[in-house]
């Protein structure tokens, strides 16, 4: 494989240094996005339910004690429930907006990468094409099909190569960017349960 790989050109290199960096980033996020939800759990409706019972010191401390999305939004949109209606829903929209810009670390690094892969192996394949003919014109075209055929195998390998790697790059960006997707939701409906509950509060 090494052997096949280095007949590929010096462009392999950056190819399979995109791999590793996709790799790392898919595998990072997911790490992330487990211990988010080991974390989160049923926060909203355990603070929610302190708010009605008019314990918001507990709520507050439960929520700043949590580090997750839900506890750090949670914990914003406490610190203002006494405020203007308008007033809360900005900070909850605001914090939503932050936590999934959060989540979204390194997700535009992956699709980039999805999108420059196959373009470095077609760069690859050009610059190996553009030496295989040189070669033809160096020996004045006295050249057997045996030669001509390995001259473009080996320029095509770096297109096979940076497809290869573009392919699993956007599966794997679809998927990142649905689990948070799930997120955001999640934090919608957080935040709904918590302004039910300073409704709820605020009317007894």
């Amino acid at each position: 494989m090494v052997e096949m790989l280095s007949k590929g050109g010096f462009l392999v290199v950056p190819i399979l240094l995109c791999s590793i960096i996709a790799v790392a980033i898919f595998f990072e996020r997911i790490i992330r996005f487990a211990q988010m939800r080991s974390r989160g759990g049923d926060l909203a409706e355990t603070v929610a339910a302190l708010i009605v019972k008019e314990r918001s010191g507990e709520a507050m401390d439960l929520s700043a004690s949590n580090d997750s999305p839900m506890g750090r939004m949670l914990t914003q949109a406490i610190e203002v429930k006494d405020r203007e209606r308008a007033t809360l829903e900005t900070v909850i929209v605001n914090a939503i907006k932050g936590e999934v810009r959060t989540l979204s670390t390194y997700l535009q690094t992956l699709a980039t990468i999805g999108n420059i892969a196959p373009l470095l192996g077609l760069l690859g394949t050009v610059v190996g094409m553009i030496k295989a003919f040189m070669v033809i014109q160096q020996l004045g075209g006295n050249v057997n099909a045996s030669v001509l055929a390995g001259g473009i195998w080996e320029a095509m390998l770096t297109t096979a190569l940076g497809i290869g790697v573009a392919l699993p790059c956007m599966v794997a960006h679809s998927y990142l960017v649905a689990r948070i997707d799930t997120y955001e939701a999640r934090l919608q409906g957080g935040a709904v349960t918590f302004l039910k509950a300073v409704t709820k509060d605020q009317g007894e």
